[in-house]
């Protein structure tokens, strides 16, 4: 049995937005008359039937979307707040107002604000790979959708960026400029003890290109990162090798370290990161990245989530994933 006509189709037909159609159900905004009578004759047409959870739910909604996103440090606060720009930004075109979850109460904050009906919808963020608030998320009747994967995503919507083909991605740069070992400057030991999804799945990346190329990985924590500092100590090209620089979270540290020794990314050693754009392009030398995306990652879940949240539904199971692309710069040698 195919599907029924959705807003969606509505909207398409009658040349307008998903919102559009969402007031024109809901009463809640001033429409023009031929907007609406484009809207109604595309829903006669289609003979779309408003489902019976948006009907009910158009007058009690909130017009508020949840953000569960607690902050364990400073750092994380300035790495998701792109997120969250970008989110809110989708919001106010669909006049929805977003509030902000910060505090670290695990469960407890997802159902503080899902109990009392507080938002229409919730996005969670900073997933852990055995995240307790899956649990409570499949048992909500509206839309929750995660950024980020945990290990079991059974009956979850999530939405995330591929860090595990970004860690082959930056490997196979490293390997096809002819490195044979690699050093990862990786994020804090905070964040390592938090299992936070997306770190073991850019390690597999890593590993797994790694063990492909024969290359040996030598792994260190940041801010702390004497290990590494070790590495530059020692000299980056014992034996006649080479080795290539993987950086993450310790992106600003590792260059300093770089600065202070006098080495130069392109020149004495061919370094890559992941990070956003505008990280790598403000880089005393411009960095070869893997951006992770996180605009594009909010404008997905932003587009499915109000999607789900006009149609009356609870999040659908499924995982949405942004691809991985490398863009290189001047810190490698053949850029």
């Amino acid at each position: 049995m195919g599907r029924g006509p959705t807003s969606k189709d509505v909207a398409r037909l009658a040349g307008v937005s998903q919102s559009t159609v969402s007031y024109v159900m809901s009463g809640k905004r001033s429409i023009s008359a031929e907007t609406l009578r484009r809207v109604e004759e595309a829903m006669a047409a289609l003979n779309y039937q408003p489902h019976a959870g948006a009907r009910a739910l158009a007058g009690s909604r909130t017009n508020t979307i949840a953000i569960v996103m607690p902050f364990a440090s400073a750092y994380d606060a300035g790495q998701l707040m792109a997120f969250v720009e970008e989110f809110v930004l989708a919001a106010r075109v669909h006049d929805y107002d977003v509030l902000l979850v910060t505090a670290e109460e695990g469960i407890e904050g997802l159902r503080r604000i899902t109990g009392g009906r507080q938002c229409d919808a919730a996005v969670v963020m900073q997933v852990t790979a055995q995240d307790q608030r899956a649990d409570l998320a499949r048992t909500l009747d509206f839309p929750v959708i995660f950024i980020g994967v945990p290990e079991d995503t059974t009956g979850l919507a999530c939405v995330d960026f591929d860090f595990e083909a970004a860690g082959r991605l930056l490997v196979e740069e490293l390997a096809d400029l002819g490195n044979t070992r690699l050093s990862v400057l990786g994020w804090g030991a905070d964040s390592v003890g938090r299992d936070y999804n997306y770190i073991g799945r850019f390690a597999r990346g890593v590993t797994g290109a790694a063990e492909a190329h024969r290359l040996p990985v030598d792994w260190h924590l940041a801010p702390a990162a004497d290990g590494f500092a070790a590495v530059l100590d020692a000299g980056l090209h014992p034996d006649g090798g080479r080795t290539g620089i993987i950086m993450t979270a310790g992106l600003s540290g590792g260059m300093r370290a770089l600065a202070l020794r006098g080495l130069v990314p392109g020149r004495d050693a061919d370094v890559v990161a992941l990070c956003t754009e505008a990280e790598a392009e403000e880089q005393v030398v411009p960095l070869t990245a893997v951006s992770t995306q996180p605009r594009d990652v909010s404008r997905m879940v932003a587009e499915r989530l109000f999607a789900l949240i006009d149609a009356g539904c609870p999040a659908q199971e499924g995982v949405d994933i942004v691809p991985a692309t490398l863009v290189r710069r001047a810190s490698t040698g053949r850029a």
